[in-house]
């Protein structure tokens, strides 16, 4: 049996659904006002300020919460999303995680479906934070906000934010080892916020989470206010017919987008490397995309088996996937809105490490399969998009949690820190990739150095970027991240490193694939640099030499549940490298030039992969490099001649 999701909700179908339908740039000022209750003008200031009011609420969140995963890393998002009567359109999202806001259409719609919309009062919040219900994971809560106007609900001022500590059988909940959803944590179906001691009853640090959704509870009654504000100056019916104009955009924008593409076929897969339970099955997920007129097919069904643990994602989580990778792919500079699945539909089987279904398919760490999903969907559609192709990024949000006990016994955790979390994304048509960004699903901020270290015994020795690891091309792949994190203290350690056997920065249009990604651990940081002497965490490895060799043998990360380590013991991760864009070979020598300074490129990769020939020593006098250009003219111009004869 699959799971197919049209996303075409009733209330979102309008007029702009079939292909005849004039475009909205066209429609003249009655029929737009007929429409959309409100003229083209006033839609326009409305939709700028809707986003500022959702700007607003978050921006306060941000500023005022007191857990680390909000203040520091921004791990929340939020939306404005219409009323029960337009089926929960969703016209506005924050600029928080992606992961979040792309399942808050139907979150929010579930939550409220399921309590009762006739039983909502001013002043309520309904909250959730079942996986099933509302996508992600149980850390990750959904607080709903009803704003009404003499009586009738206008529409919800949302925000879903991860709690530091839900309960469960690992302090702060990040673990590919959990097998069973009584292991997750506390999981609440939808229901009004009230009963408090509920919620810090069941959280190991139920003083900050107190603190933390107190904050979230004030940061929706700003949205209110102002909605409330909103609402009584331009009028329900503008409010509302805005809240649809902003949805028909990108529903328009995204099917043009679609029908420009030639009718075809694609296929694109990528490999999870084992479910953290034993290393005797990998997970590759397959995507085949079916184009034809206006409309794409998203068909999964070749995807692996629900997982044995937590490396799951439910239909939701997969639905977000496909529209980040769709708005990266073909729709990039409008904003994420519920509109733009009216002409993509998904089918998803039951059971998939994609859609699992409980009680078996237990679901946290959502964000190996999506970002997998993403990275698929990005090489199947790369030989048909030409130059708008993306080359791939290191490939997994590489989550690393450190957790133990202080001298008066006190739990501390570090989430986010001490892994290979950020990493470089692939190079596209407008230039080199970054190297320091996080997965495509998430937006948030890297958490201070000084930060981390009061939080948790744990010091930041090294983040650096790693030469000849980016993929070459015409635009170069991001370098890969290599960090060293030292732990002061007896910890534990939660690795969620899935993605080292096969390398995910691919290349695009000629461009070369970034370097693998490897995690290695010292038990005596005095050792580090000695591979030999290392620990092999997570990846294929030179049996003799310790380091990072895909001919060599794979390690397989939870060989040590809840890796243990004792006091000045060093974790080093290094991540994938981002694959480049373009023939290396047309890339400016000058370009090259400045890589090789930059200590991106070595002099020989780059006498190598680009046929450009430096001179000089680039660590002792890199502003005395040089260019040969005799020499380069002249390996380029063997290298053009190889290619004819070939």
């Amino acid at each position: 049996m699959n799971q197919t999701t049209t996303p075409a909700p009733a209330g979102e179908t309008g007029e702009t659904a079939g292909t005849s339908a004039p475009r909205l740039r066209d429609l003249d000022a009655e029929v737009f006002r007929a429409r959309y209750a409100t003229d083209r003008y006033t839609a326009t200031v409305l939709g700028n300020r809707l986003e500022y009011l959702l700007d607003h609420v978050c921006s306060r969140l941000l500023t005022c919460a007191f857990s680390p995963m909000l203040r520091d890393l921004y791990d929340f998002g939020a939306t404005i999303t219409g009323a029960p009567a337009s089926d929960y359109v969703t016209p506005i999202v924050g600029k928080g995680l992606a992961a979040f806001t792309g399942t808050m259409t139907e979150s929010v719609k579930n939550t409220i479906e399921e309590y009762g919309a006739h039983r909502l009062a001013p002043g309520d919040v309904i909250i959730s934070n079942d996986p099933y219900r509302i996508g992600t994971h149980v850390n990750d809560m959904l607080f709903c906000r009803p704003v009404f106007h003499e009586g009738e609900i206008v529409n919800f001022v949302t925000i879903k934010a991860h709690q530091l500590d839900i309960g469960g059988s690992v302090p702060g909940g990040f673990s590919a080892t959990k097998t069973s959803n009584f292991e997750n944590g506390l999981i609440l179906a939808p229901l009004a916020l009230e009963t408090w001691a509920l919620l810090m009853d069941n959280t190991r640090f139920g003083e900050m989470v107190g603190a933390d959704i107190r904050t979230i509870v004030s940061c929706l009654d700003l949205g209110e206010s102002l909605m409330t504000g909103v609402v009584s100056h331009y009028g329900i019916e503008a409010v509302t017919g805005t809240m649809q104009y902003i949805c028909d955009i990108d529903a328009e924008r995204m099917r043009e987008a679609i029908r420009a593409l030639p009718d075809g076929e694609w296929f694109g897969e990528s490999l999870v490397d084992s479910d953290g339970l034993a290393d005797d099955e990998e997970f590759p997920i397959r995507v085949r995309l079916h184009k034809r007129g206006d409309r794409l097919e998203v068909d999964l069904s070749g995807t692996a088996r629900q997982a044995r643990t937590t490396i799951n994602s439910t239909f939701l989580d997969t639905k977000t996937a496909v529209g980040v990778a769709l708005k990266y792919l073909l729709d990039p500079g409008m904003p994420f809105t519920s509109g733009l699945y009216r002409s993509v539909d998904i089918v998803v089987p039951d059971g998939s490490i994609t859609n699992a279904l409980p009680p078996d398919g237990v679901v946290f760490c959502y964000g190996e399969a999506t970002e997998a999903l993403i990275t698929a969907i990005m090489a199947a559609m790369a030989p048909v998009l030409g130059e708008d192709a993306l080359a791939g990024s290191y490939g997994s949000p590489n989550m690393h949690t450190g957790f133990g006990r202080d001298e008066q016994g006190r739990i501390w955790v570090s989430s986010g820190v001490g892994g290979g979390e950020h990493g470089p994304w692939g190079a596209t048509k407008a230039g080199d990739a970054d190297s320091y960004t996080l997965f495509y699903q998430a937006n948030g901020l890297d958490m201070a150095v000084e930060v981390s270290e009061i939080d948790a015994p744990v010091a930041i020795l090294r983040k650096e970027y790693l030469p000849d690891t980016a993929g070459a091309g015409h635009h170069r792949g991001g370098a890969s991240v290599l960090k060293d994190t030292l732990w002061l203290a007896p910890a534990a350690h939660n690795l969620m490193t899935f993605r080292y056997k096969q390398a995910p920065g691919f290349g695009v249009r000629g461009g070369g694939t970034g370097a693998i990604g490897a995690a290695w651990v010292w038990d005596d940081a005095a050792q580090a640099g000695d591979y030999r002497a290392a620990h092999k965490v997570a990846g294929v490895f030179d049996p003799e030499t310790g380091e990072a060799d895909l001919a060599g043998e794979y390690a397989w990360f939870n060989r040590r549940p809840n890796w243990p380590t004792p006091a000045r013991a060093l974790f080093r991760y290094r991540t994938s490298g981002g694959g480049g864009w373009g023939d290396p070979y047309t890339r400016e020598p000058s370009r090259v030039l400045e890589d090789v300074r930059n200590e991106y490129v070595s002099v020989e990769a780059a006498r190598a992969d680009y046929g450009v020939v430096i001179v000089g020593d680039p660590r002792w006098d890199p502003e005395g490099l040089v260019v040969d250009e005799e020499l380069t003219a002249i390996l380029r111009a063997e290298e053009e001649q190889r290619r004819e004869h070939v």
